[in-house]
This record gives C-alpha cells, structure tokens and sequence, in this order.
C-alpha cells in the first residue's frame, strides 16, 4: 500500500523493433483508496509480448439520476500496443458489448475475462450482459508532453494527492491570467477551477476534479484551454463558460448523476472549440445559450467535434433555450457538430427530447447550424430531431424568433420504436425554415423517403428537403 501511495508513477518499457513503448499509472490518494473502489471488474494492462500485468485501480462513478448506479472507471497513459484484460467478479459472461461501435474494437471472451489489444488512445464503454448502469468506462490516454516546470513562474501545479482549497469560504481554486494550471495525474481537487475575467489560461493534466460543486468555470475570459480533466461527479455542471471567446476543451472526461448535472454549458459565447471529450451526464451533455443570468451577448463560431456523448437524462446535444427577451434578442449561428458518437438519449418528458435539439426561447433566433457525421447508437426514450420554436414557461419570458438552415448530414441511427422526431415553428413569423436531411441511416437503410424519417410535423414549418 505505502508503495503504492509513494510511486507517482509506474513506467513499463518494451524495446521492440527500435521503439520505446510505456504505460503509466496513477496513484490513487488515500482518501479514496477505499471509500472510493468498485470491485465489478478487475482491469489489468500489458505490453503486447510482455508477460507482467499491470493492475489498475477501479473508481466508483455514480450514472443515472433515475437509479443512482455504481458505474467504474479506469484511466492511464501509454504509448506503442497493449493488452486490456478485464475480469467481471460477478456472475457469468454471456455478451460483452464495446462501444462506441464504429471503435471496431472486437474483444476475446474466455471464460468470465475478456481480452482486446490497444494501439491509440480510446475512450470506451465496456458492457456485459448488456447492462449500461454497471459498467467499466475506459480512458486510454496519450502521454502528455506538455508537463511545465512546476517552479517555473505562473504555473499552478498540483502533485499527486488530495487537495482541498485554502478559501474556506469560497472553497475553490482561482486561476489568475497568464497562468498554466497543471494536474499531475494522481492528483484529485475537492474544489471547481474558476476562471473569472483572465485571459491566457491553460489547465491541463491527467489529474480528477472530484465530487465537487460544479467542475470548472470559465466566465468573461478569453484564451483559455482546457486539456485531459477528468471530472467525476460533481454537484451540477463539468464545465459553465459565460460571456467567453476563445476557448477550448479537450480530451474532458466526465461523469454526473444528480439534478441539473450538465456536461458543457456555453452562454453567449464565441469562438469555441470542444474536441475528442467523452460527457456521460444526467442532464444534456453540450448546451448552448444565449442570455442567462449576468451574461449577456450572442453565440458564434462553435465546434463540437471528435467526441462521445451519453445522456443518462435529458439531451445529448441542446441549442437555444435561453435568451435576453428584454432585447430584440440575440442570434446563436454558425455552429457544427461532426464526428460524434451518440450512446444513449433516455427523456421521459417530450418537452426535452432529441439527440440533436434545437429548441429557442426568450426572443433566440437560431440559424446556420451543420450536424454531420452523427452516429446514434442507442435511444431509450426521446427523438433523434427536435426543432421547436416554444415559449417554455418553465424558463422563458417569451417566445423564440425562429430556426433557419439546419444541416442534417450523414446520420445513422440504430434502434426501433422511437418517438417521432418534432419540427414545430411558434406562429407565421416565428418559423423553422430551410431544414436540410442529407444521407441519413436508419438501421442500416439509406432513407430516401420523407415519410421514412420518422418527423411530425406541426404547425408553422418551411421547406424541408430530403436528399
């Protein structure tokens, strides 16, 4: 045990062919070793030839807010080819599923382990039995090569371990401009990362944000990047950007299980890219808005890209909600989401349904917006398209101004008996107007009838066209 808690990292080389290959582990805190392990799965990892497995720790996530469950998750670096085995401790192997799907990353079942080799980083689900609340999440990770000098000046470094913040009033980490924010991995923060009114901000690391309020905070800054966090559970959203430009996220891992539990919320911002995350949320896992609370302004130029998303509740993907009805209102444009994996949709309110929902409020007018590449593997219960021009009493003052050019492109869906998918503009004025569907798949058939794809059409609805 001591040894373990002391070595910050275990590093395994393999010399094959001239090339160095290594794996690194993290060393888990002592104040979750135990409070914090799930024995589901026991998960080790080797070099491809080599004989020594390397035993990882098991985390406990929360998922669902509906049941509560007790999800793993394990996470490390490596470089060259490895071996994955995991062993299910409880009952027998019938199925195991490893998803994303379009991964192709097809496992050797023998007995109750199963065996599968890596050669890039991954971020997966391995179910058994098909069961998505208890399963093992896994985080394959690149090396970083970016590590700072932890004396240099401006840069926050956090070594492996549990910290708390000092402020035990604000209980939070303040990041001041010109700043790199380093989480060596092993180090867990009980407490958000808040950027508020800084610009040239790096946060980066393999490091965890760990039950904490919310997970990282970016408010009226510009030039900040944010790389390799994970985020596990924290009381409401991973990551609220407000009033923001110029921001990236990447390679963000996250989990949460409560109320108002939110991935990636932006609020009248610009110029943001998110890329290559991995958001398993009880509440929507991307939301993009206009005016709410102090921020104030429209939204423009956003990428989603590269990244999974599985809504255990509520929306994967959300655009438009609130707005500024004090105004004539403000425009969220220019928007594209591609190359997405989409693992699960579970709403039972129709109000909130829709893998890909565009659903403006509060005087929002939404246009020029491409989804493309969108694979939808799994919806429980919701819409695969929602466009909806709504007065939501519930949190608008007033109703949308309209949905214009939107882009379907190249969207598969593999399931049966969904609800069907919404367009509904709010009256002669406010409308949903030029809706492009573009190769869409639904269960392995091209669709090439309106009627196939599954929309209701309400009142209030342009040209939509079917190609």
């Amino acid at each position: 045990m001591k040894q373990i808690l002391k070595t910050l990292v275990m590093v395994f080389l393999l010399m094959t062919t001239g090339v160095q290959a290594q794996i690194i582990t993290y060393p888990v805190p002592r104040q979750l070793y135990y409070a914090r392990h799930n024995d589901d799965y026991t998960v080790k990892v080797r070099q491809t030839g080599e004989k020594e497995w390397i035993d990882l720790y098991e985390y406990n996530v929360k998922v669902d807010a509906d049941t509560r469950s007790d999800a793993s998750m394990v996470q490390f670096d490596f470089t060259g080819e490895i071996e994955v085995l995991i062993q299910k401790n409880n009952g027998e192997v019938r199925q195991v599923d490893i998803r994303p799907l379009s991964k192709g990353i097809r496992p050797t079942v023998d007995g109750n382990c199963v065996l599968f080799t890596l050669d890039k980083p991954q971020k997966l689900s391995i179910e058994f039995n098909g069961d998505r609340l208890h399963n093992l999440h896994l985080f394959a990770n690149a090396i970083r090569t970016d590590i700072p000098d932890k004396n240099a000046p401006r840069v926050m470094y956090f070594e492996a371990g549990y910290h708390e913040p000092t402020d035990s009033i604000a209980k939070n980490f303040p990041i001041p401009s010109n700043t790199t924010v380093y989480l060596e991995g092993g180090a867990v923060l009980k407490g958000p990362l808040v950027c508020d009114h800084v610009e040239n901000v790096k946060i980066l690391g393999t490091g965890m944000l760990h039950e904490t309020s919310n997970g990282i905070t970016i408010n009226y800054s510009k030039n900040v990047l944010v790389d390799g966090i994970t985020v596990v559970n924290p009381r409401y959203n991973t990551t609220t950007v407000g009033q923001s430009e110029n921001i990236a996220i990447k390679n963000v891992k996250s989990f949460s299980y409560q109320g108002w539990g939110d991935g990636l919320d932006f609020f009248c911002c610009k110029h943001i890219l998110v890329e290559d995350v991995f958001m398993r949320n009880s509440d929507d896992c991307i939301a993009i808005y206009g005016h709410r609370w102090d921020f104030y302004g429209n939204t423009d130029d956003i990428t989603i890209r590269n990244s999974t998303l599985w809504a255990d509740i509520a929306h994967p993907i959300n655009i438009g909600t609130h707005g500024d009805t004090s105004t004539e209102g403000e425009i969220l444009e220019n928007m594209l989401f591609t190359n997405i994996d989409i693992l699960e949709h579970d709403e039972d309110d129709r109000d909130y349904q829709g893998c890909m929902a565009i659903n403006v409020g509060d005087h929002n007018l939404a246009r020029n917006i491409i989804f493309d590449n969108i694979r939808v593997e799994h919806i429980q219960e919701g819409q695969l398209f929602h466009l909806r021009v709504m007065y939501n009493e519930k949190y608008n003052t007033g109703p949308g101004r309209g949905i214009h050019n939107v882009t379907f492109r190249n969207i598969s869906f593999t399931g049966k008996y969904t609800n069907p998918s919404l367009i509904e503009g709010y009256n002669d004025k406010y409308i949903v107007d030029n809706i492009s569907f573009e190769n869409i798949w639904f269960n392995g058939k091209r669709i090439s009838l309106q009627k196939d794809l599954n929309l209701n059409l309400k009142g209030y609805v342009g040209k939509i066209h079917l190609r």
